[in-house]
């Protein structure tokens, strides 16, 4: 008996995000042209380097940016921009930022820091209860001991368990972690990411995890989505896209793990500017395969400099843009 896929809590199609330029300019296209689909309880890392757009798309998918083109879905329903629908689109999906020195006033104490998000949502109910069911969750007990305390009387993995708690405390469907562990101690990190899991198993939390570290992916994603350019060029399994990457550049970011196996790859130059994408592949220029004569071997590398690759589909299928690739495996 086959199952059907479950129905996605979050869908982006066909979203592009475009940055008008100064002085008349071709615009930047941040986000130019993404599939994603995010299921209930589905932890899904977006990864990449600085500047490939991920913050962008994650911001769209926040209502935090509108798209140029495009539209993102949630439970099924067409993602509106006033100032009522978001609001209401913000209970059900919370934004957790990497550095939560940044994201807590100073002034404010724990308590008022979680209590926030119900105060402007009206929340109903028992204030102080929701507040130390939060802290509870997010791993600070007994909560009530961290009630009157100060960002700055605690440490860096307490300060992002009550940006966490602040979360919590509407009770969420889906979190977006933007590098929520990137500005911790290298101690810390696993019991953040150890609680993200811990979340998902308790609540049914599904959470888009963005990131530039693979290695943290491996560790907490159900599915990897790596983004370039401000275009998803591999998708699929997490497990396999991170032990069986077929995507050069995806290639080239494993590499430099301290367990990947032979030579890191060095990709030469910085990502191109988003407003002069090039023709052909869009990552051509920096690509270990067609640099090296392998592209040209399997007869790809004028589709390599010359032919766009489709968007991939947002699903869960593994995919692939890449024309070498696919010269190896037809079936992707």
């Amino acid at each position: 008996m086959t199952t059907t896929p479950q129905a996605p809590l979050l869908s982006a199609q066909g979203l592009h995000v475009a940055f008008p330029a100064r002085h008349g300019g071709a615009p930047a296209r941040a986000v130019d042209g993404v599939d994603l689909d995010i299921r209930p309880g589905e932890v899904v890392a977006l990864v990449g380097e600085s500047g490939c757009g991920k913050t962008t798309l994650a911001r769209s998918l926040l209502g935090l940016v509108a798209p140029t083109e495009g539209r993102v879905t949630f439970d099924g329903e067409p993602l509106r921009y006033s100032s009522r629908a978001l609001k209401a689109y913000r209970r059900r999906v919370q934004l957790v930022l990497q550095d939560p020195s940044g994201s807590l006033n100073p002034r404010h104490t724990v308590y008022d820091a979680v209590a926030e998000g119900l105060r402007i949502h009206r929340g109903a109910g028992d204030e102080r209860a929701a507040v130390a069911q939060a802290l509870s969750r997010a791993g600070l007990r007994p909560p009530e001991r961290f009630f009157l305390r100060y960002p700055h009387e605690l440490s860096g993995g307490q300060r992002q368990r009550v940006v966490i708690a602040g979360a919590l405390v509407l009770e969420p469907e889906l979190l977006v972690a933007d590098e929520p562990v990137a500005s911790l101690d290298a101690s810390v990190r696993g019991e953040i990411l150890a609680l993200l899991l811990r979340l998902r198993t308790e609540l049914g939390l599904a959470a888009l995890v963005v990131t530039h570290d693979l290695g943290l992916a491996w560790n907490i994603a159900d599915r990897v989505a790596v983004m370039y350019l401000g275009r998803i060029v591999e998708t699929g399994d997490a497990e396999k896209v991170l032990t069986a990457p077929q995507h050069p550049y995806t290639q080239a970011l494993l590499s430099v793990l301290p367990e990947a196996p032979g030579d890191p790859v060095v990709l030469s130059g910085e990502p191109p500017d988003p407003s002069r994408i090039p023709t052909g592949c869009r990552f051509r220029a920096r690509c270990q395969i067609l640099a090296s004569g392998e592209a040209e071997r399997a007869g790809v590398a004028h589709r390599c400099r010359t032919e766009d690759l489709e968007v991939l589909g947002g699903g869960g299928e593994a995919q692939v843009a890449c024309h070498w690739a696919r010269a190896l495996d037809p079936a992707l």
